[in-house]
């Protein structure tokens, strides 16, 4: 019996696919670099090769396997599973899943990644028993997967959900989708990144705190450096942490009045920062917030996956 699946999170950098089993166990995996530019073609052929790699690593053949599901980042047709448009890998009308079914003869599904995060997030995460979930990813941009009822919510083009391009500051910073102001541009870690950077530039750099924990290169900086500095007393680090914390929650605040879901798990890098993130960010939230006086309230938490929700979510498409 077919009791096995596979899940692939499709990166801009990295290809990670897994052995998944019934109870949302990754038991085995494998990766390889995304090596973008190049053709559709050789990016299927690399997928292909980390997906045997994974069954040879799991002890099981191919006959052992369900189907393949791909967490895709772009706009993608789960029912003509053609992926219309993936910016990141520069793929458009991408016939993704025949391609793969041709070289290992297993059906395939797509999905958005975000979506695909809260799909696995929903089934074996923070948001299990959940009815109604929003995961966010706080990553290069700002991802989102929408349950409701149960159910992944996609809109009647299955491009929905992209909560990072719901615009927070009018006419303010420029985004990767074209738009000005968009919760990507502010609450991303890309955008933590350079917040911290600009705000190093108008220290005077003999006293930056900020500048010599990165040895003195600007390009060192992460999204740790101002948190570190925070946790150590350098009021610039907190300055910058009030602000992206003060960004983060605006965004928040609409998902959690228009959804008012019952839990949003927040994942991406930053996240590991837990509390020193999260507190703050749920203090706005509980204070601007509609329902500042219903006895059921929406609990933000970390999401409990990190990187294994895309592949668990793919796989159980």
């Amino acid at each position: 019996m077919n009791e096995y699946k596979i899940g692939i999170d499709l990166g801009g950098t990295n290809i990670v696919a897994g052995v998944v089993d019934k109870e949302f166990n990754i038991i085995a995996r494998a990766e390889c670099k995304t090596a973008i530019p190049r053709p559709e073609s050789e990016v299927c052929d690399s997928m292909a090769e980390i997906v045997r790699e994974a069954i040879a690593r799991a002890n099981l053949t191919m006959d052992d396997i369900a189907h393949i599901g791909i967490g895709v980042p772009g706009a993608v047709n789960p029912e003509t599973r053609i992926v219309e448009t993936c910016p990141n890998l520069r793929f458009q009308n991408w016939e993704i899943s025949k391609m793969l079914e041709e070289r290992l003869h297993k059906y395939v599904k797509i999905e958005n990644d975000a979506n695909a995060a809260a799909w696995g997030e929903f089934l074996a995460g923070s948001a299990k028993g959940c009815k109604n979930a929003v995961a966010i990813t706080l990553g290069t941009g700002v991802g989102g997967g929408i349950i409701i009822d149960g159910k992944l919510y996609s809109g009647s083009n299955y491009a929905g959900a992209e909560l990072g391009h719901m615009v927070i500051v009018k006419d303010g910073q420029e985004c990767g989708c074209g738009r000005k102001g968009c919760w990507e541009a502010y609450a991303s870690a890309n955008a933590l990144i350079r917040m911290t950077k600009e705000a190093i530039m108008n220290e005077n750099a003999e006293f930056s705190y900020m500048l010599k924990s990165v040895s003195g290169d600007i390009n060192k900086v992460n999204g740790k450096t101002p948190f570190d500095a925070m946790l150590a007393g350098d009021a610039t680090g907190k300055e910058v942490i009030n602000k992206y914390v003060g960004y983060l929650a605006t965004g928040l605040v609409n998902i959690v009045n228009i959804f008012q879901p019952d839990i949003i798990c927040i994942g991406g890098g930053v996240c590991r920062q837990g509390e020193n993130l999260l507190a703050p960010v749920r203090a706005i939230v509980e204070k601007e917030r509609i329902t500042k006086y219903n006895e059921k309230q929406t609990v933000i938490c970390t999401a409990s996956l990190g990187n294994d929700a895309g592949i668990i979510g793919a796989a159980m498409l």
